[in-house]
């Protein structure tokens, strides 16, 4: 599978070599992202205009394109600098045409008096009459094969016109293959999808509008193929990563009885199936590469330790990895009594440990006597060896995109993999995200747990949140105010996390309030951080450093500032810093008015509902894709056709036809294997059959 097949050639050509296309309009279309045949025939019409022949401009619905036959008329010459007009009679009605800086001879020549001509273009009332101004198409009636019944319209850019891709495209026609079928024939058949080369045909020449729709069966064949390349390419990385040997871990249970034992209250049935789910992986010889994915409070610390501590009972050990010190030492601090009702021994390794410390734990490690480690990536670095390292957790998942994931398999440890996120995905950018990886999800709330109150109120009332903010600090209780922005800029008048936390600092009183930001150097943020969990400062000021997995139970007041500046999701997680102890918990969501009405339905949304998946559905809604994970490093691919939030089910359709057909076929030898290793070379997953060659 060295090559890119031959079949394919014509496809990957240069683009200069089609109709019309010189080495100027090859750098226009370059700006298109069109740089051969193939990204030319997938850059299909996003709408169309309707030009059936009519009998007449009379009663139409002005303005609108209208293709119509008619004899012309007078001509009718500027006087000075105005228009040139030409009188015409449709069945029933005259018109005129209007020409702005027109050659009168040509017209003449184009249009002679008393001649039949059959015109198209857009028709609008202009001081009572009817005008069509530079008609798109003036041909004779028997030339009216020319003019399409519906014609399609491309998406353009400057120095490329549509009748520039219209002909580009009837070129690229000429060059498409016959392929083999790569999708499965009853799937085909139910769908009533053409074949490939039929649906590229189809695609581009549409005959109404419903042909243009996500769900016409050309349309729908284009865009299962992108997913079904995207979905092969998650597949083989999951076949690849399980081919390599992993290690069966069996736990007897007795660790996990006694932490079940003494805990206050039984787990919630998600959490029971995610530990069995993880439980049946750790068993099988291929490694593990499961997804764990839960809602704020949704206890997946506790489904976490389980899967640790089956590593333990088989004898082996388990790491747990963060990305900041500040959230390793808040895994450490969690896990630290489970572990102490276990009787296991937990150690956390960072960036911090230095000489003679390093090295006792770093001798404890491989001697296998720290069973399970909590730390940083710095658990990733040379030195660090265990003895038999049966499980590795990766929390907060987004910095660890499919890429990552390969490396982490070509390492070759034979280490079972659990990740961690605690953003709800909507399910079609998980299967595209995580199509990968096997995933069990946390949808229930642990008993005990209070709803949080949400309510919004606008930025004028500030005063009155102050004066509460005041009462709750005299019961004792804690409070963070999120504002949006850092330094005070010029350009925007969100208030800046400094003057915020000089006006609460003079309206409640010094040594109250503490302050966290970007800016700040690490060790003075982890301080303040640390202040405020020990209960030392009652109010902190932050930027959305905090939103990731902080932990301070006492803490029962959210106020986020300009809320209607932040997402839906990052607003959920800012939420779910409260309600984490047994006190009711309340989030105010301050808002400058007038809100937009988008900015109305995220906080209105919010208020309503505190489902985490709810919410992502909505904000996947109201943002799309790459905005809700921010495109950059979002590790999303990029669909020509297909479109992720709408066809969701098509790509859950994708995925299993992908597995299953891998399972049929691991090395694709079949003709529908061989069919799908061209349908990867056309969609240039070059990665999917590197990993394909290895196999």
């Amino acid at each position: 599978m060295s090559g890119r097949p031959e079949v394919l050639f014509p496809l990957f050509a240069d683009v200069q070599g089609l109709d019309g296309v010189g080495p100027k309009t090859a750098a226009h279309l370059g700006q298109l992202g069109i740089e051969c045949p193939r990204d030319l025939l997938f850059t299909l019409p996003y709408s169309g205009i309707d030009r059936a022949l009519r009998e007449t401009v009379q009663g139409a619905d002005l303005p609108r394109v209208i293709t119509v036959e008619v004899t012309i008329g007078q001509h009718r010459p500027p006087r000075g600098k105005g228009a040139y007009r030409v009188d015409v009679q449709d069945a029933k009605t005259s018109f005129q045409l209007v020409f702005f800086h027109a050659r009168g001879d040509y017209l003449l020549r184009a249009l002679p008096v008393g001649a039949r001509m059959l015109l198209s273009g857009r028709v609008e009332f202009f001081d009572g009459i009817a005008q069509m101004v530079h008609p798109d198409h003036m041909v004779s009636p028997d030339a009216g094969h020319q003019i399409p019944a519906f014609e399609p319209v491309y998406p353009l850019t400057a120095g490329v016109t549509q009748k520039l891709m219209v002909r580009a495209v009837a070129d690229a026609m000429t060059r498409l293959p016959d392929l083999g079928e790569w999708i499965d024939g009853s799937q085909k058949a139910a769908k009533n999808w053409p074949d490939w080369k039929a649906a590229i045909g189809a695609a581009h020449a549409p005959e109404g509008l419903a042909d243009l729709a996500a769900n016409a069966p050309a349309r729908e064949r284009l865009a299962y193929d992108e997913f079904m390349a995207h979905q092969l390419t998650l597949a083989l990385a999951r076949m690849n990563r399980k081919r390599g040997k992993g290690v069966a871990t069996r736990g007897d249970a007795r660790l996990r009885n006694r932490v079940r034992q003494q805990l206050p209250y039984a787990p919630t049935g998600a959490q029971t199936r995610a530990v069995s789910e993880i439980e049946a992986d750790l068993a099988r010889p291929e490694r593990m590469n499961r997804l764990l994915q839960g809602d704020v409070g949704s206890g997946k610390t506790l489904v976490a330790f389980m899967a640790l501590l089956i590593a333990v009972e088989a004898g082996g050990q388990g790491v747990m990895m963060a990305p900041t010190e500040i959230l390793a030492r808040q895994h450490l601090e969690g896990l630290q009594p489970l572990a102490e009702q276990a009787g296991v021994v937990l150690e956390l390794l960072t960036g911090r440990d230095k000489g003679a410390e390093r090295r006792a734990k770093l001798e404890a490690l491989a001697d296998g006597d720290i069973q399970i480690l909590v730390g940083t990536h710095a658990v990733f670095q040379a030195d660090v060896a265990f003895r038999d390292l049966r499980l590795a957790i990766v929390d907060e998942q987004h910095r660890f995109g499919v890429r990552q994931r390969l490396e982490l398999g070509r390492k070759g440890a034979a280490v079972d993999v659990l990740v961690m996120t605690a953003t709800p995905i909507p399910r079609s950018l998980a299967l595209t995200q995580y199509g990968d990886m096997d995933v069990s999800v946390l949808d229930e709330k642990p008993p005990g747990r209070l709803p949080i109150r949400t309510a919004m109120i606008s930025t004028q009332r500030m005063s009155e949140v102050i004066d509460h903010l005041r009462r709750a600090i005299g019961d004792g209780r804690q409070a963070y105010w999120v504002c949006p922005l850092v330094e005070e800029s010029e350009v925007s008048d969100l208030s800046s996390a400094e003057d915020r936390f000089a006006h609460l600092r003079a309206a409640l009183g010094e040594g109250i309030v503490g302050l966290v930001h970007g800016q700040m150097p690490p060790a003075e943020k982890d301080a303040a951080m640390a202040r405020f969990q020990r209960g030392e400062t009652s109010v902190l000021v932050a930027t959305t450093v905090i939103e990731v997995g902080v932990n301070v139970p006492n803490a029962t007041i959210m106020v986020i500032e300009r809320a209607e500046s932040f997402g839906l999701a990052q607003l959920h997680q800012l939420r779910g810093r409260v309600g984490r102890g047994d006190k009711a918990s309340t989030c105010l969501l301050m808002y400058q008015p007038p809100l937009s009405e988008t900015g109305e339905k995220r906080l209105t949304t919010l208020r309503e509902t505190e489902d985490g998946f709810r919410l992502s559905e909505v904000d996947l809604e109201m943002r799309g894709a790459g905005d809700l994970i921010g495109t950059a490093q979002s590790g999303l691919p990029r669909f020509q056709i297909a479109d992720m939030e709408a066809q969701a089910a098509l790509m859950a359709v994708a995925q299993s036809d992908a597995r299953k057909l891998l399972a049929d076929d691991p090395t694709l030898q079949s003709d529908r294997g061989k069919a799908a290793r061209v349908l990867l070379w056309l969609m240039r997953q070059d990665e999917a059959i590197r990993l394909l060659s290895v196999g």
